[in-house]
């Protein structure tokens, strides 16, 4: 049996993680009373009774957070910005490597992926370390999102009756290029600078579609959508949650709904000739969030992988 603390777990992450947690059997989620909520010995004590806590919180209250996870001596899962970058915590996308999944299994302090992050990391990841794509290529991220991403604040402006006609159509932010995302984006996938990143919230709860296009000529040898499709594959290989998988085409389009609901992540590849289209399709709450924050939490506990995870037909538990 488990035991888990859930520091501030009244938002968008924090409840999915609860609901989650509520329904296994191997599990124990250790209460906070509200009064004690903010107070830092008591929840230094619930820390401490933990086997793991995790932290979904902002920011600033993650570092403040981490230090009395230090003192209480428990393992932590961050799921906040805060630490993503950071050489002392591991980073929660095991599929990076073996190497990293090691090191998320043995590691104290775990830091989540963000949700555009996830999506940008696992296309272009696999292809810098198989030397198919250049650190200093000029790479250019499109990311359509759900409005859930956004947390409880935008969730609300998003399922309003007075909203605004904008938020009817697609919406682009991130306008300065000054995105959370991108320090993870560089650091994990070794850049020598950052992509230009274009995310877009549209009104639709849950979902995420995430597209790179390549050009040929700037690539090193002669690459091709089919080339770059088999070096994928290989890299995922195994894997029960990353699936390199045939576009799931409708009428000619992919759509940003394909894997809501669900943990696992689907990439694919289209285009030819001189531009090749990168896709990662997943859940931003799930692969994006709380999916990914659990796969860690199995790993590091010696729980099976996939435990708890809500998977497609074309995936297998472990």
């Amino acid at each position: 049996m488990y035991k888990v603390f859930i520091h501030g777990g009244s938002g968008t992450t924090g409840l999915r993680l609860r609901s989650r947690l509520e329904g296994r059997e191997d599990v124990t989620l250790i209460e906070i009373e509200e009064a004690f909520r903010k107070d830092p010995s008591a929840i230094r004590e619930k820390m401490a009774e933990s086997d793991v806590s995790f932290f979904c919180l902002p920011d600033a209250a993650a570092i403040e957070a981490a230090e009395l996870a230090e003192a209480a001596g428990c393992r932590v899962i961050d799921c906040s910005t805060a630490h993503r970058t950071s050489p002392d915590w591991a980073y929660g996308f095991p599929e990076l490597s073996g190497e990293q999944r090691e090191k998320i299994i043995a590691a104290p302090r775990v830091a989540g992926p963000g949700c555009h992050a996830s999506g940008v990391i696992s296309l272009v990841y696999p292809l810098v370390r198989l030397g198919l794509l250049p650190p200093d290529y000029p790479l250019c991220c499109t990311s359509v999102t759900g409005y859930s991403g956004g947390g409880k604040s935008m969730i609300a402006e998003y399922e309003a009756d007075d909203k605004p006609e904008l938020y009817f159509a697609p919406r682009q932010y991130g306008l300065s290029q000054q995105h959370k995302h991108l320090p993870e984006i560089r650091a994990v996938c070794g850049l020598a600078g950052s992509p230009a990143f274009m995310p877009i919230v549209d009104d639709f709860y849950a979902g995420m579609h995430v597209t790179i296009p390549l050009h040929t000529r700037l690539l090193p040898g002669k690459q091709t959508a089919e080339s770059v499709l088999e070096a994928l594959k290989a890299h995922y290989a195994g894997s029960a949650i990353v699936k390199v998988a045939p576009e799931p085409v409708q009428d000619g389009m992919l759509s940003a709904l394909t894997m809501t609901g669900r943990d696992d992540m689907r990439i694919c590849v289209s285009g030819s000739g001189d531009v090749i289209l990168l896709h990662s399709l997943f859940d931003n709450l799930g692969k994006g969030a709380s999916g990914a924050a659990l796969q860690c939490f199995n790993l590091m506990v010696g729980a099976g992988e996939t435990t708890g995870l809500v998977l497609g037909k074309d995936s297998e538990s472990v």
